[in-house]
């Protein structure tokens, strides 16, 4: 019988896929703790890793060869998929230091390879491929394979009660993802942007080399080195992840220009929306909706709470929320219920949310936010990130820290109301918007009977607004109209308040045609 890949497991993984150093001598160890060859020590610090990158940035990028024997030269994603490790081949799978670490095999679409490091006391040795450490299925594959290296690393972590669990992986250009305890994989992180969305295409940086310091039982915590080799930059990233209710990913980075360049993307982030109430495109789909992530939030320097619905498109949309030293932002799963959705396999209210606050100053700069067309699931079609205002010279370097907390809510969250849902659609000529605001103030009648909506829409008219307010929901539905004219788009802001006052958060929302 053919084995057949489970619905949910290929979505999570093609999306995945379809989303991408200093070698020493190999001299095989004997197995035990670290279940895996390697080869001879070398020292390791954050400040050679450093030095790797200004001394990489001298010279012009050469891409990595992804030349690969065969089978692996030619895999479906089938027989990708089948290729596990074998059991007790993970790094430190005797020890107790509460980690494991699975090197990922090259093939499929992750033919590059990546050098995988494990740092102890200061010494580095680099793990050496070993053809035994992997169940290949019924995938017939030479007996004397070189050593190949890997294409990224999975990482294990046995704080969940019920005992180890995935809690990130690294693969795939500068791609990570990660989740909080109980969710299933969503959306995708990036290393680094170049050029996203810009007319003259992409530029797409790629971790050379990852290197994995032990960690120990005291330190509930795991810490991965990057070195990032692009066309135009390099840089070195430092990763360190703290597993719990939510997993949160301390990233500190410092680039190194290769060539003056502009338009970097910090933070990136890519998340997949394919319909939802805002849109109809799918009438045909049994499903009520089907998305990673409902919209997009951002806490401003001024500190005041943005939230932005993300809409299925017809054209390539790019919106951009000027600011300066911001206090946070992400791509945000709010709807937790499985009848928002009526999908019992992707179960897309078990997607995390993936929140950004800053450490230190940023400076001035943009949330930007792509929505790109796309009828498929397997697509990562939304991006947001932050573009500093400041462009990168070549030799320069520039440095940024942030904190990630793969969550189901976000520490921060506003204390006014929140939006809780968007609905949209036509009424004759006119576009009729209907959004509901949730908030425990909005109990109290009196207090609820206070609130105005302050609704703007530009260009384009707003000519009808009606409140609605609903004591057992806690919750107050604003209904509005906009007749937009001739114009194909039209920008929209809409806020609750009392006595001048904001009561919630600010929506905001383009309308395409």
């Amino acid at each position: 019988m053919k084995s057949v890949m489970p619905e949910s497991a290929r979505r999570d993984f093609l999306k995945l896929a379809l989303g991408g150093a200093f070698a020493a001598a190999s001299v095989a160890l004997e197995r035990g703790a670290s279940a895996a060859s390697m080869a001879a020590p070398t020292p390791f610090s954050v400040d050679s890793l450093l030095d790797m990158a200004r001394e990489l940035a001298k010279a012009p990028f050469k891409a990595p060869d992804s030349n690969l024997p065969d089978p692996f030269a030619k895999l479906t994603a089938e027989q990708y998929l089948a290729i596990r490790p074998a059991p007790n081949t993970a790094v430190w799978s005797d020890d107790k230091t509460g980690f494991e670490i699975e090197p990922l095999h090259r093939g499929f679409i992750f033919a590059a390879p990546v050098d995988i490091y494990i740092v102890d006391n200061g010494q580095s040795r680099r793990l050496v491929y070993d053809r035994s450490a992997f169940d290949f299925g019924k995938l017939q594959t030479p007996a004397n394979l070189p050593d190949i290296g890997f294409s990224g690393v999975r990482v294990l972590d046995a704080s969940d009660a019920q005992g180890w669990r995935e809690l990130a992986i690294f693969q795939g250009a500068t791609f990570f993802r990660s989740l909080a305890r109980g969710q299933s994989y969503g959306l995708n992180a990036r290393g680094l942007s170049i050029r996203t969305g810009d007319a003259q295409g992409e530029e797409f940086p790629l971790f050379r080399a990852l290197w994995i310091e032990r960690p120990t039982v005291a330190v509930d915590a795991l810490t991965i080195h990057a070195l990032l080799d692009s066309t135009s930059v390099t840089g070195a990233f430092h990763f360190t992840l703290r597993p719990g209710e939510a997993t949160i990913i301390d990233t500190q980075l410092t680039l190194v220009g290769r060539v003056a360049v502009d338009r970097l993307g910090l933070s990136p982030m890519t998340s997949t929306y394919v319909f939802g109430p805002l849109d109809h495109h799918r009438t045909d789909d049994a499903r009520a909706a089907a998305y990673d992530i409902g919209g997009l939030q951002i806490l401003t320097g001024a500190n005041e709470w943005l939230w932005r619905p993300i809409a299925s498109r017809d054209t390539l949309q790019i919106s951009a929320f000027a600011d300066k030293n911001p206090r946070g932002f992400g791509l945000l799963q709010r709807a937790r219920t499985l009848d928002t959705f009526y999908d019992d396999d992707a179960r897309w209210e078990m997607r995390p949310s993936l929140w950004i606050e800053p450490i230190g100053d940023w400076g001035e700069g943009e949330v930007i936010l792509l929505e790109i067309p796309s009828n498929s699931e397997f697509n990562d079609n939304v991006i947001a990130q932050w573009r500093p205002k400041a462009n990168l010279e070549a030799g320069a370097t520039i440095s940024f820290a942030y904190r990630q907390f793969w969550c189901w809510t976000p520490p921060a969250r506003p204390s006014l109301a929140t939006v809780v849902s968007s609905r949209g659609g036509k009424i004759g000529k006119r576009l009729r918007f209907s959004v509901e605001f949730a908030s425990d103030l909005f109990a109290d009648p009196q207090k609820a009977a206070q609130i105005t909506a302050d609704v703007a829409a530009a260009p384009g008219q707003v000519v009808a607004t009606q409140i609605f307010p609903y004591k057992d929901r806690r919750s107050i539905r604003v209904v509005f109209d906009v007749e937009p004219g001739s114009e194909p788009f039209s920008e929209m802001r809409l806020l609750l308040k009392t006595a001048d006052q904001p009561m919630s958060e600010t929506w905001l929302y383009r309308w395409t045609a």
